[in-house]
């Protein structure tokens, strides 16, 4: 991604705001958006749990298990080129509840404004990595030329439109490439410096604005207490009558059972919606790499962010 720093054209903005922008996304749609009271913004990187979150959140604010409409269409995706702004501001703007807008900008690169919530997801690295890599397979490149024009012809980037086009190595060396890779983290986001350079932004802003962070392991594990986590933040009922409903519709089965309606793909760019959510597990990245790569994972990611993140960020575990 190419950045810069231009004038911040949102009232609510006090500093500048970076300029993400790649062949796929530009975060300048932020600029001249309205703010609504209420408004809920997902900032996550690629493949941490993305659509999961917006799911809940969605379910949160409708309070009911079959959505009005599809995901994709009730929380678009507002930095993506494919569908135009001016498609995305009008979904938006046509809603009259309280709205759930994704984006895969750092929050420095997105308004901070004091009435709306911020979302950010963490997950682990080295498992954002291999589902980045099976979700390549998934994606109709054809598709996507048709829409937003052909691929730059090279990238050096272990991943990418480009990339995925010839043949790539084995997933275990290319999620050892993923861990040795060391680009700008602005100019290549889903990169390993990338990941916790949006994920470190958002930490250190938790006390500054309404930033809040879920970790993709705690919705695995506990989802029930952590849809209860999120509704109590966001200030949306738990109604014990509809709640065991709500909780069941976010399941990762029922959200692949519903792939049609869940799976945020407006513009038909996957060749197979179910398989979005491949398995939806954890520890798939550290099973493929031997003692000694994760002992080079953990020094890396020690350079890359602080250590309470970091520990956040793996459960404490090792690595």
């Amino acid at each position: 991604m190419d950045g810069e720093r231009p004038a911040p054209p949102h009232p609510a903005v006090e500093t500048p705001l970076f300029h993400y922008i790649s062949p796929d996304e530009d975060s300048a749609r932020w600029w001249d958006f309205s703010f609504r009271q209420g408004d809920i913004v997902i900032s996550t990187r690629s493949k941490s749990g993305t659509t999961w979150v917006q799911m809940i959140c969605l379910l949160l604010v409708h309070q009911a298990p079959d959505l009005p409409a599809s995901l994709g269409a009730l929380s678009p995706w507002m930095d993506w080129k494919v569908q135009h702004k001016e498609v995305v501001w009008g979904l938006l703007e046509a809603q009259p509840f309280r709205r759930v807008i994704k984006t895969h900008t750092p929050l420095d690169g997105v308004p901070m404004d004091d009435e709306v919530t911020y979302i950010v997801m963490g997950r682990h690295p080295l498992d954002m990595a291999v589902s980045l890599y099976h979700q390549g397979d998934n994606i109709d490149r054809e598709r996507m030329g048709e829409l937003i024009g052909p691929p730059e012809p090279e990238t050096v980037a272990p991943h990418g439109r480009s990339a995925e086009r010839r043949s790539r190595p084995p997933v275990e060396q290319w999620l050892r490439n993923f861990v040795d890779w060391d680009p700008d983290p602005r100019q290549q986001l889903d990169s390993l410096p990338g990941i916790l350079f949006h994920l470190t932004d958002a930490w250190e802003r938790q006390a500054e604005a309404d930033v809040v962070l879920v970790h993709y392991d705690d919705l695995l594990h506990d989802l029930d207490g952590s849809m209860r986590r999120l509704a109590r933040l966001l200030g949306l009922p738990e109604d014990e009558a509809r709640w065991p409903s709500l909780v069941h519709a976010a399941t990762f089965d029922d959200m692949r059972a519903h792939a049609e309606a869940s799976v945020p793909d407006v513009m038909g760019v996957l060749r197979d919606p179910r398989a979005f959510f491949r398995r939806g597990d954890s520890g798939e990245g550290r099973r493929l790499l031997s003692d000694e790569e994760l002992a080079r994972y953990q020094a890396r990611v020690a350079e890359l962010a602080p250590a309470d993140l970091l520990a956040w960020l793996h459960r404490d575990q090792s690595p």
